[in-house]
């Protein structure tokens, strides 16, 4: 069964992922801000991480630098409520595997998940790095 680490500040979002994921048969973890899931990533390594980019204390783009200080590829899905162009491309250019709008569309989640997992070795010029778990 496949780990998804769920980092956001929103109780509403990370209740409201925990229940669909686990639904589609994910073991979920959660994290009320960056420096708890950095702690939980570390500890658990888990297989993806959804990552919200606008939260206190520590952002999303700082989360991900620290990941990337870690594993370089490490899937990362990037929740956002409002789109800020510099910051997501910040986050690309750090290899993020995809950016999220928060009101998404729910099968666009489901989407780039079953991707990484149907395709272990996502085509890089996509942004989409394998995890290289050995």
């Amino acid at each position: 069964m496949a780990t998804i680490l769920v980092i956001d500040d929103q109780l509403t979002i990370r209740s409201f992922l925990d229940t669909l994921l686990r639904r589609k048969g994910y073991e979920v973890l959660l994290a009320d801000g960056g420096r708890k899931g950095l702690e939980l990533f570390r500890r658990e390594r888990p297989d993806v991480i959804v990552l919200d980019l606008n939260m206190p204390e520590m952002d999303g783009l700082t989360v991900l630098q620290q990941i990337r200080s870690v594993d370089l590829k490490q899937p990362v899905i990037i929740l956002t409520g409002t789109t800020n162009q510099k910051k997501e491309q910040q986050v690309r250019a750090l290899g993020v595997t995809e950016c999220v709008e928060k009101h998404f569309p729910l099968h666009r989640l489901e989407e780039v998940l079953k991707g990484l997992f149907k395709n272990p070795d996502p085509v890089t010029e996509q942004g989409l790095l394998p995890k290289g778990r050995g």
